[in-house]
């Protein structure tokens, strides 16, 4: 007889799942009870054995598992799909061994817990094993580096001849492995790197891409020409180049900063006991969000380096007094160099070192917790760091077609030139080789270690449509239908494990293609995203950006100063379809000065000229109507930092620190009003049930007069927003003519008014009257470049 063991592995610390029952194609899927046990990784995992007939040995069989968990009972627990790009199947192929054999097969739900440096509990015991994927590799081993160094040369200098070298031994599927080392403790600290004889035979250190920990924390990579010359220390070396650290994943430094040596540390599960305040819950729900697009780097403001993980815990009494609800951080892990947006990493696992690491990330969490802030993870996938020499970057051969973490076509062989059989997606990379499992772990690990380990609340996912769609032939730019399929694939398995672990997790995709499937469940074949980024709105309401001259570009009109006509009628287009599952923005990171043509708004209004006197009460004044109208749109509203307070310096991805604000110095200074005006905003549509629904109707648009109005309803609230830009005010009214099934007739009542002196307006408005409207018609007094809120009373 043929005996087999089936294990479901997690790889995740907290007990999610209960109730496993293995299926299989050899029982019509029928549900046999697993027993749970703990892995040897120390996570919660399930197995059973099942005996088969010799006379089915080397047959294959399908199997997968059912369980319960945060998503509900019952559950498909299989997030992968078939290695195949169609069709989709989420089911686990095995072939069974030979008559009278025993096998085991195995499923990972994710692999944060089985490669790099990983504690393994063995006989009651805390032992240390490393792993790699290599497939291509002759041998691997590992060697440690010095402490107060922590780089090594491929020729071995900068190893620590007081400690070991570790062999590893391939254990299939191109993965290698250590035996087990014992007394895990003993390691904990100790810099490391993976030394790697290429399939051509050349030895060189590789860094772990599976670490928690890179000792650098700086930008010089030692063996870059045009880098200076490296002085040795850990604090001037790039960490995408430096050795790994062995850590230990189960705790967490109790304090901030540290005030012991050895600092004191928590066990995981004790630090998050603290994570939440009585009566300051924090949003799950799209519709409840108001985000504040943060770049860590750029804080910092009085200092020459890269703003960092303290500054962002300093900055968040700021967020908490402006009354945003979410923040979204731009990507932090591991990338070169220190002053850089993060957009194409080298560890996904790794919070950049530079910042502050891990420690100090979870301790900004949980603070944001406490304060009833969700916090949004932006996350890339589409491409690696252009720089990832030591990392993902031709890791165990020097073929292109051997190079295990890009996609290749065709053999160099066959290329005049080799680099023509890489792909580009639109991205600032080539394609990663997504139709490999372990490349695609990678990111969907990482995924789910943010959300079990970091407890962030949700992803927005860099340019999607570079992962699903955009796949071309550096050589000719011909289509390659395969990685768009296996772009797709990537997608769904992402959002599976993320509902399977975290169904609350918000997913935000950065997608500018208009494919519905976005938006879908990943089990009907969609990608599995609540949300997409909605650019559509950003160039019809602003349209700075040098491209895009099709669209309305309200913002930049205006500023021309002219009184001519703006193209409301157009700009209602894309403001219809803010509902429409979309987070919305008059300004994000790429809008702020870094697109060619893109101003800050402030300067935006304006036409860039000199923000003195007038000029900036007029910028200031246009500058609060777009972003009224963006903040009440019936999308979910975000803005990026310095936005509250006019912010004025173009933020560029090539000169962060040229693109610096003091925004808490700002907001007691010349953006004092503008700070006030977006506390109020921010607090009228987190307080009204009709700016949190999806719904929006908009009853009057004009180009002559450049009035906008629009009512945000949730079937009980209704409130109607009146937006000018006209630089005349309306004083003696401005008459609105729709029907009365669109403008209840009754009364309406002003409750929030732009041009309020408290904001530096000229208080031209109604005054909190309650406005009649009959037959559709109201009239209501309108300030030059203001917006008018009114309530139905």
């Amino acid at each position: 007889m043929i005996t087999v063991r089936f294990q479901y592995l997690s790889g995740i610390k907290q007990r999610l799942f209960r109730n496993a029952r293995l299926a299989g194609s050899w029982n019509g899927w029928g549900d046999l009870p697993m027993q749970e046990v703990t892995g040897e990784d120390g996570c919660p995992a399930f197995e059973a054995t099942v005996v088969f007939d010799d006379a089915v040995a080397g047959q294959e069989v399908r199997w997968g598992v059912r369980l319960d968990g945060p998503s509900g009972a019952n559950q498909w627990a299989i997030a992968t799909e078939d290695p195949y790009p169609n069709p989709v199947r989420t089911e686990r192929i095995f072939i069974l061994p030979t008559a009278g054999g025993h096998d085991t097969a195995r499923y990972c739900l994710t692999v944060s817990r089985f490669f790099g440096a990983q504690k393994l509990h063995q006989y009651g015991k805390e032992h240390l094993r490393f792993a790699a994927w290599a497939p291509n590799a002759q041998a691997v081993d590992v060697v440690f580096g010095k402490k107060d160094n922590g780089y090594i040369y491929d020729d071995g200098r900068g190893i620590d001849p007081n400690q070991p070298v570790i062999p590893l031994h391939g254990i299939g599927a191109g993965i290698w492995a250590s035996v087990p080392r014992a007394d895990f403790a003993s390691f904990v600290g100790l810099p490391y790197m993976y030394r790697v004889r290429t399939a051509q035979g050349v030895v060189r250190m590789r860094t772990d891409l599976h670490s928690r920990w890179q000792m650098g924390r700086g930008a010089i990579n030692p063996e870059n020409p045009n880098h200076p010359a490296w002085d040795g220390n850990p604090d001037s070396l790039d960490g995408g180049v430096s050795c790994s650290v062995v850590i230990d994943q189960d705790v967490v430094r109790e304090e901030f900063e540290p005030t012991t040596d050895p600092p004191k540390q928590l066990p995981d599960e004790e630090f998050w006991l603290t994570e939440f305040t009585p009566a300051t819950p924090v949003p799950t729900r799209l519709t409840e969000l108001v985000i504040y697009e943060l770049h860590i780097g750029s804080l910092g403001f009085s200092r020459i380096d890269a703003g960092k993980l303290r500054d962002a815990m300093e900055f968040i009494p700021h967020l908490v007094s402006l009354g945003i609800n979410a923040v979204e951080l731009m990507p932090v892990s591991e990338t070169g160099g220190t002053f850089s947006w993060g957009y194409g990493d080298t560890h996904h696992f790794v919070i950049e070192s530079s910042a502050g690491g891990r420690d100090k990330y979870k301790h900004f969490v949980r603070e944001c917790h406490r304060n009833g802030i969700a916090v949004i993870q932006d996350v890339v996938y589409n491409h690696f760091d252009n720089t990832a020499d030591r990392a993902q970057w031709q890791y165990d051969s020097d073929l292109p077609e051997q190079n295990i973490y890009y996609w290749y076509e065709g053999r160099s062989a066959d290329h005049g030139n080799p680099d023509n059989g890489y792909l580009q997606n639109g991205s600032s990379g080539r394609t990663p080789r997504l139709w490999e499992e372990n490349v695609r772990q990678l990111f969907i690990s990482s995924a789910a270690e943010f959300a079990a380990e970091f407890h962030v609340d949700g992803f927005r996912v860099d340019l999607t449509e570079a992962i699903h769609r955009d796949h071309r032939r550096e050589i000719d730019g011909s289509e390659v239908l395969a990685a768009q399929l296996y772009g797709h694939k990537l997608l769904r398995e992402w959002s599976r494990t993320l509902n399977l672990i975290r169904p609350s997790a918000i997913r935000i995709a950065e997608d500018h293609s208009g494919w519905n499937k976005i938006t879908e469940p990943a089990d009907t074949g969609g990608m599995g995203f609540n949300a997409t980024w909605f650019s559509d709105l950003y160039h019809d309401l602003i349209g700075d950006a040098a491209n895009h001259e099709d669209r309305a570009k309200i913002l930049h009109g205006a500023g021309f100063g002219t009184d001519g006509p703006l193209p409301w009628t157009q700009f209602c287009g894309s403001f219809a379809r803010t509902g429409e599952a979309h987070v919305v923005y008059h300004e994000s990171h790429d809008e702020a000065g870094n697109a060619q043509g893109t101003l800050r708004t402030i300067r935006a209004a304006i036409n860039d000229a000199v923000l003195h006197g007038p000029t900036r009460d007029v910028a200031e004044a246009r500058t609060r109507v777009v972003a009224g109208i963006s903040m009440l749109s019936a999308g979910t509203p975000m803005f990026f930092m310095g936005e509250e307070i006019g912010a004025r310096k173009p933020c560029k991805y090539d000169d962060i620190p040229g693109g610096r604000e003091d925004i808490l110095g700002e907001r007691s200074g010349l953006g004092a009003n503008l700070f006030r005006y977006y506390q109020d905003l921010i607090r009228l549509r987190r307080g009204s049930r009709a700016f949190r629904s999806r719904t929006i109707d908009i009853i009057h648009a004009s180009d002559d007069a450049r009035v906008l109005a629009f009512v945000r309803s949730d079937g009980t609230t209704r409130e109607l927003v009146v937006a000018s830009l006209n630089n005349h005010p309306f004083a003696a009214g401005y008459t609105l003519r729709t029907t009365a099934d669109r403008l209840a007739p009754g009364g309406w009542q002003e409750i929030f008014n732009s041009d309020s002196r408290f904001y530096g307006g000229t208080d031209l408005g109604n005054y909190g009257a309650v406005l009649p409207s009959q037959d559709g018609r109201i009239d209501v007094r309108l300030p030059a470049n203001g917006l008018v809120v009114l309530r139905r009373t």
